[in-house]
């Protein structure tokens, strides 16, 4: 039986097997960008220099292999233990590149946080890491953004009410997360 997959589908279905351990291949990623309900994030972390542009989502399917690359860049950089980053927090990320109208890169402070790094930095930084920090469960991301003051970063992530939003001007970035809506 010869079954017809209507022309949308079979594309979708071809660019996601266009994805190779975790990278998109650069044709497969302009692909999936130029449809119009795809989701994309630009980083650069900026403890291991790494850059990463992924489209993780088209309408209301995230991409695994793109999960997959984005759970890698945003593994404990301490240790290189990777978590599994919750897909909300991408999408947190982008209606908040879309609110501040910027398309530059996010630039990565921490990402996921495995449970002995997070003990050593609370045992080092004191009262700056929760004993059981979202980070540890794939929740919350430290970011700051390129072109945009710390401060209008800061309100519009609160603005979003999606979740915690933290704001450490001295450190220079702005953790926000998929917990509970609040403010520090």
């Amino acid at each position: 039986m010869n079954q017809r997959i209507p022309p949308r589908r079979g594309f979708l279905r071809t660019s996601a097997r266009l994805v190779i351990g975790g990278a998109m291949l650069p044709f497969a990623s302009r692909a999936l960008a130029s449809l119009p309900n795809a989701r994309s994030l630009a980083f650069r972390h900026t403890h291991t220099g790494e850059h990463l542009s992924v489209v993780y989502a088209v309408d209301d399917r995230y991409l695994p292999g793109a999960l997959t690359a984005l759970n890698h860049f945003l593994r404990d950089h301490y240790t290189g233990a990777v978590g599994s980053i919750d897909p909300q927090l991408f999408d947190l990320l982008f209606h908040l590149q879309r609110e501040l109208t910027c398309s530059e890169p996010f630039h990565v402070i921490s990402g996921y946080r495995c449970p002995e790094t997070n003990a050593k930095l609370k045992a080092t930084r004191g009262g700056g890491v929760a004993r059981h920090s979202l980070h540890m469960d794939g929740k919350a991301i430290d970011i700051r953004l390129p072109g945009v003051p710390l401060g209008d970063l800061r309100e519009a992530a609160i603005g979003l009410r999606q979740g915690g939003v933290g704001y450490y001007p001295r450190e220079q970035f702005v953790h926000v997360d998929t917990g509970r809506v609040r403010y520090w």
